[in-house]
């Protein structure tokens, strides 16, 4: 799509683009030139969704992992060319070094496992915030996938990291953060009991995130999965194994309601 290179096809630019159209200062032939790709464009291995941010308010973003660095940079390069900007999670350095040959200005993101292309809207220094609280060290890269994803859309983040139940006066001494959040994401592996201690806590929705971390009757996050599900805390919900990226989305659409309240 030719369209402005910050921008994304978003309600605003098509409501422009229709706009321009209707007062004929654009044709019809060049409106079409920047919708031909609407509601998707097929790569073969691949059917970009260029629509879902019409229908959703988050733009598709870009699972690095299971695909060939190769076809990860063929993505990246549709993605920056109609939209201007490009998100991957679960990179690998392969996939890192291949759409840099391209996008030389590509960040890698190397604590969250996240490269980004172009330019994203920078979070709100004074609006509503999410607290992202991670049980141990070891959480971290899921914390950071959540956090930053939430960052990458324009809301504010606050990180309480290595805050786990083991040492819950940890916590404790930071629950002023908690009490501030629009929305809480906790994140933990091991028996995954720091969502529900937070749920006791607080007054807003707490987004749970069972981690794979942990000894060998955790199960590779089983155990925590299966322990958040089964909170007694109400306003608990829960996200798949290791899924940061599906919290840090969820947390900002609650912002972002309550924003338009």
């Amino acid at each position: 799509m030719s369209m402005d290179p910050k921008g994304t096809m978003s309600q605003e630019n098509l409501r422009a683009i229709l706009q321009a159209v209707a007062e004929g200062t654009r044709s019809v032939d060049s409106a079409l030139a920047d919708l031909r790709d609407l509601p998707y464009e097929d790569l073969e291995f691949a059917n970009l969704d260029h629509h879902r941010i019409l229908r959703t308010g988050v733009g598709e973003v870009v699972f690095g992992q299971g695909k060939t660095p190769e076809q990860v940079a063929a993505i990246v390069d549709r993605f920056v060319e109609g939209q201007g900007r490009a998100l991957v999670t679960r990179v690998s350095p392969r996939i890192v070094e291949l759409v840099r040959q391209t996008h030389p200005d590509a960040r890698h993101h190397e604590a969250a496992r996240m490269l980004t292309v172009g330019e994203f809207p920078p979070p709100d220094p004074g609006g509503l915030f999410v607290a992202v609280v991670s049980a141990g060290t070891s959480d971290i890269p899921v914390a950071e996938e959540a956090a930053l994803t939430v960052e990458l859309h324009g809301a504010r983040v606050e990180r309480l990291y290595d805050v786990g139940v083991a040492g819950l006066h940890r916590l404790l001494d930071r629950r002023q953060i908690l009490w501030g959040a629009a929305a809480v994401i906790a994140v933990a592996g091991m028996e995954g009991a720091l969502a529900t201690v937070i749920g006791g806590l607080v007054s807003v929705p707490v987004i749970a995130v069972p981690t794979s971390v942990g000894y060998g009757a955790s199960l590779n996050g089983i155990a925590a999965l299966l322990a958040m599900l089964n909170s007694c805390a109400p306003g608990v919900s829960v996200v798949n194994i290791d899924n940061g990226f599906g919290a840090g989305v969820c947390a900002y659409m609650i912002v972002r309601n309550q924003k338009c309240e």
